[in-house]
């Protein structure tokens, strides 16, 4: 991939709310998404975290009964919700920079393949994460960390330009 192509992967990410009803996502673009998640750079390369791929529209429903800035499931083709690995003792402290890493990359690839996707923060929200839990069975040694909502686009978005030079500091700030 040349530079211009890599640069524009980032560029027309954006976070999609509105989606085609009745849409598909093949098992192909679906096993694209989750290997680019696990592709992530992780802490001590533990790699602490689970994926849970939601198609069932109950589900879904579900979710939007335990977070109130989820609607989009309603219309949304599938979701991932992206669990980190929490044991008590001996476990990784990273596990939020881990699956944070894997959900940008998921955000990516699902740009890069036409398709539309937005992260629907979960932890540290306790409500979030103990509602997610109940529904999808997750263990006590592991916390959900956000859902992804993936789609067909039914709303284009403009690229941003949000480079801030005021944001740059050269060794210290």
């Amino acid at each position: 991939m040349d530079k211009e192509k890599l640069l524009d992967m980032f560029y027309k990410r954006r976070s999609i709310r509105k989606f085609k009803q009745d849409a598909v996502i093949t098992d192909s673009e679906m096993d694209t998404i989750l290997r680019a998640a696990m592709q992530a750079p992780s802490a001590n390369n533990r790699q602490t975290w689970n994926f849970i791929v939601v198609d069932d529209r109950d589900k879904m429903k579900e979710i939007t009964k335990v977070h109130a800035y989820s609607s989009m499931l309603r219309t949304a083709t599938a979701c991932i919700v992206v669990v980190g690995e929490t044991p008590k003792e001996g476990g990784s402290v990273y596990w939020q920079q881990d699956c944070a890493a894997a959900t940008e990359n998921m955000l990516l690839a699902i740009a890069n393949l036409g398709l539309g996707g937005v992260w629907l923060g979960v932890y540290p929200r306790e409500e979030r994460v103990q509602g997610i839990k109940r529904i999808f069975n997750i263990p006590a040694d592991k916390t959900p960390l956000c859902v992804v909502a993936i789609g067909v686009p039914d709303e284009e978005k403009a690229m941003e330009d949000r480079f801030d030079p005021a944001k740059i500091y050269r060794n210290s700030m």
